[in-house]
């Protein structure tokens, strides 16, 4: 099993779960995180007064899959989430031991 851990611009999020949805990828977790990197975040201007923010929102989203589907999801989320600008995001993809079913017991993929 592979988990698949993405941080992307929060406006795609919902074109990234229909993505998924539509190839029969329902389960995932979802988290709104703060970041930054190469983008090194923007200047506003508040009552008069510059500010510098460098840890601009992000959305995180983790899907565990088997290891077969784990480069189609992965390419599959890049595609959606891409606009072509800094601050696009990153994909992660890491192995996975072992899964439990807390409420069955199942282990292994048919824990997923």
């Amino acid at each position: 099993m592979k988990k698949i851990e993405c941080i992307f611009r929060p406006e795609k999020l919902d074109e990234v779960k229909e993505a998924l949805n539509k190839k029969g990828f329902t389960g995932l977790t979802v988290t709104d995180v703060l970041g930054c990197g190469k983008q090194k975040g923007r200047k506003e201007v508040y009552r008069g007064v510059a500010l510098h923010i460098n840890l601009l929102p992000k959305i995180k989203i983790e899907i565990v899959v088997k290891d077969e589907d784990a480069k189609d999801i992965a390419d599959l989320i890049i595609k959606t989430a891409r606009t072509g600008n800094i601050g696009d995001g990153k994909v992660f993809v890491s192995s996975i031991e072992d899964a439990y079913r807390i409420r069955t017991g199942e282990s292994g993929e048919s824990a997923v």
